[in-house]
């Protein structure tokens, strides 16, 4: 084996490592982020009662964004381990 092969071997191992540690983080991040979202907007609710229709149709405007940021993040991930 050369040393070219050996690099590429351990750069193929590093890349699905890194794929699974990346896809660990957008679950973890997205987890995060629709919490954050939640948390705001049941502030945003006990601040301003009169106005929870509005503020209910944007958390979930903005947690299906966060969701779907994060799925794209995983599909890169699986596809970086696969291809």
């Amino acid at each position: 084996m050369t040393l070219l092969q050996i690099l590429f071997l351990a750069a193929g191992e590093m890349a699905k490592a890194g794929a699974g540690i990346g896809a660990g983080l957008a679950a973890i991040g997205a987890g995060i982020g629709v919490g954050l979202v939640g948390a705001g907007a049941v502030q945003a609710i006990a601040r301003q009662p009169e106005a929870i229709g509005d503020i209910r149709a944007n958390m979930i405007i903005m947690a299906a964004l966060v969701e779907g940021v994060a799925l794209f993040a995983v599909v890169v991930c699986i596809l970086v381990l696969f291809l």
